[in-house]
């Protein structure tokens, strides 16, 4: 008996403008390093007995990890819906805010809520996705909530919000 796993459910579509010129410009590195690669490719099966020609197996390799990010990023890019408004009421979470926190102990965090394609935690992004990004949706400055994740019940206050692009 085979092992079932479900499948997953779909991402949310919305991505920001930045984020989309993102994914569109690695889309066209990995054509321009696909090229590359297949040359190289062909230099070393040209070598003789491919079976024990390292620079053939690591090429093989690398290519097909190329053509599978290639065909993620033509399947995924046309469905994408580009949101860059800013809604009617700023101190109002919606996608693309700035929302600052602060926890139960008094520390403050600032995070980005985005697309699930350009989460970054080096950048504060967060998923919109996130346990903690649903709880924050359409939440309002100085609202308190709750966010139940693996490491237990979490409580914040929100103390800003803001759709301003931060450096």
């Amino acid at each position: 008996m085979g092992r079932y796993r479900p499948p997953q459910p779909k991402a949310s579509p919305y991505i920001t403008a930045e984020g989309y010129e993102k994914l569109d410009a690695e889309l066209k590195a990995l054509w321009k390093r696909r090229a590359i690669v297949v040359k190289i490719l062909s230099e070393a099966a040209a070598e003789g007995d491919r079976s024990e020609n390292a620079e053939y197996i690591y090429r093989k390799k690398e290519l097909r990890e190329i053509d599978y990010r290639i065909r993620y990023l033509q399947k995924r890019l046309p469905d994408l819906k580009v949101v860059n408004t800013h809604p009617s009421n700023p101190q109002q979470v919606f996608f693309a805010a700035w929302v600052t926190l602060e926890d139960d102990n008094g520390d403050e965090k600032t995070n980005r809520i985005v697309g699930p394609d350009e989460f970054d935690v080096e950048k504060s992004y967060i998923s919109m996705d996130s346990p903690v990004a649903k709880s924050l949706m359409r939440k309002y400055e100085g609202d308190e909530i709750e966010v139940i994740s693996p490491k237990g019940k979490m409580s914040y206050s929100i103390l800003e919000v803001r759709y301003d692009v931060l450096d």
